[in-house]
């Protein structure tokens, strides 16, 4: 007979999951700041499509 038992532990009981918290709306200042950085990525992409249009082809 052993001199000692171990106490077996149960896994805890998983339950469903939470409900994931409402996403708040993005601030107004956030909204500003990402249509302006919207901005200048596209007059970048023009002036970097004008430039190659202005570069004379290699011979």
């Amino acid at each position: 007979m052993p001199a000692f038992t171990f106490e077996k532990i149960t896994p805890p009981v998983r339950r469903a999951p939470t409900v994931a918290a409402p996403e708040k709306p993005r601030g107004v200042i956030s909204q500003m700041i990402e249509r302006i950085a919207e901005r200048r990525a596209r007059r970048a992409l023009r002036a970097e499509h004008a430039m190659r249009r202005d570069e004379k082809p290699a011979e």
